[in-house]
């Protein structure tokens, strides 16, 4: 059940704010959400999507608590860390209390990455923190009401139960839920935060196939080939087997592609970034004449700077790089675990 429809039945719910995706979730990444009326509770919409990300004065005016209770997938490029961020600085200019319903991160404590230069900051990296964070929203927002200064009314309603190595199946939570269209699965959760970077690139990703994230490729690629160079690096804990794909929309939409399918076979010993990051160069050296870089620069968002796109770092800097950052960031957020 929706913690919206719960909050209707038994507290006096004055609004709903609505993140990416919308209120209910349907809406395609990037799609901006209207505000109206939620169809369900009868309760007024404001839409944090659109022409404004954070809450105004008079959207806050009637109420006394602003609640977030959003299933995060523990990746620095999902926009409802930012939204949740927004709000917080709403209530703290507003006088409001925030609170924040834990939820357990899906795809464990583990910290992998390189924190994004502030200079490449935006709504898909607002903070200089690593691509796959290991916090929950909670223990995430603590860190960053502080560390960032918000400085916000905040209070936290733990989890009970929920232990850094849990993956979303140990929690007993029963049914995954999908958090946004995209997010079909655990599964593509755990290769997120590594995959995702060929969204800034001419590659699609497999949004409008049933696995996105999971499929990586193009019209251009010899998935066979592909397949065979990633599997020579034997990296850690995944496997790549050789996939045809027919997006049905964005990237490549009705075009046959060819590329690989990510599987993952250790999760414990799986790399996400690293794996991302290697597919990536991979790809870069195999097909220099079709590869490229949106033109946007989207990718420097992504990587959170210009190195990847610079080829400043070899691949064996990089995952030197990954190892020592995740050391220092795991460190920088340990005076904010709850768990």
């Amino acid at each position: 059940r929706s913690s919206a429809d719960v909050l209707h039945e038994k507290a006096d719910l004055k609004a709903l704010f609505a993140a990416e995706h919308g209120i209910r979730g349907a809406e395609q990444a990037g799609d901006l959400v209207d505000s109206a009326a939620d169809p369900v509770t009868g309760a007024p919409v404001f839409s944090l999507y659109g022409s404004t990300k954070k809450p105004t004065l008079e959207m806050l005016d009637k109420i006394d608590v602003l609640c977030y209770d959003m299933q995060d997938v523990g990746a620095r490029f999902y926009t409802y860390i930012y939204t949740m961020a927004y709000c917080m600085e709403a209530c703290a200019e507003a006088g409001k209390t925030f609170v924040v319903f834990d939820r357990p991160n899906p795809i464990s404590g583990k910290i992998e990455g390189i924190p994004l230069d502030p200079a490449f900051k935006s709504f898909i990296g607002n903070y200089p923190i690593v691509q796959r964070y290991g916090l929950t929203p909670g223990e995430l927002a603590g860190f960053i009401n502080k560390e960032f200064g918000i400085g916000c009314r905040l209070e936290v309603v733990p989890l009970q139960g929920w232990s850094r190595d849990m993956y979303y199946e140990d929690t007993g939570l029963g049914t995954w839920v999908m958090p946004s269209p995209n997010m079909p699965t655990v599964d593509t959760a755990v290769v997120y935060t590594g995959t995702c970077v060929f969204e800034g690139t001419n590659l699609s990703e497999g949004r409008g196939t049933t696995r996105p994230f999971e499929l990586i490729g193009s019209p251009w690629i010899n998935g066979q080939k592909l397949a065979e160079k990633l599997n020579s690096l034997e990296l850690p804990g995944v496997k790549f087997r050789p996939a045809g794909f027919k997006p049905y929309f964005s990237k490549h939409s009705g075009e046959t592609c060819s590329g690989v399918q990510v599987h993952v076979t250790d999760r414990q010993a799986f790399s996400a970034v690293k794996t991302g990051f290697a597919m990536l160069y991979t790809v870069r050296d195999m097909f220099p004449e079709k590869f490229q870089y949106l033109e946007s620069n989207f990718i420097d968002k992504l990587a959170g700077g210009s190195y990847i796109r610079e080829g400043k770092y070899t691949i064996d800097q990089l995952f030197d790089m990954i190892d020592r950052e995740s050391e220092k960031f795991g460190a920088m957020v340990e005076p904010y675990l709850l768990y």
